[in-house]
C-alpha cells in the first residue's frame, strides 16, 4: 500500500478543481479545515463541504498559497 500524501493547505489558500462551477468558475477559497475541507467559490460565493479524500482526488493545483492571498475586504461602513 503506498503512503498517503497530502497537499499542504491552509485557511485562505486559492485552489483550482478539476471540473468547473456550475457558475462559470474556476477558482475556490478554502474556509474551513478539519474532517471536511470547507471551500467558498470565487465567482459566486457558493460554499461546499467535501471529504480531505474527495478534496484530494479533485485538486488540480493550488493557485495562491494561504501567505500570499490577499484578506477579505471588511465592509465598509458609512458612520463617520
Amino acid at each position: 500500500m503506498a503512503p498517503i500524501t497530502l497537499t499542504p493547505i491552509d485557511i485562505g489558500t486559492v485552489v483550482r478543481l478539476r471540473k468547473p462551477h456550475p457558475c462559470g468558475g474556476h477558482e475556490w477559497s478554502v474556509v474551513r479545515l478539519g474532517a471536511d475541507i470547507g471551500l467558498k467559490c470565487r465567482t459566486c460565493g457558493h460554499r461546499v463541504l467535501m471529504t480531505r479524500r474527495e478534496f484530494e482526488r479533485r485538486l488540480e493545483r493550488v493557485v495562491q498559497a494561504a501567505s500570499q492571498a490577499q484578506p477579505a475586504q471588511p465592509a465598509q461602513s458609512s458612520q463617520e
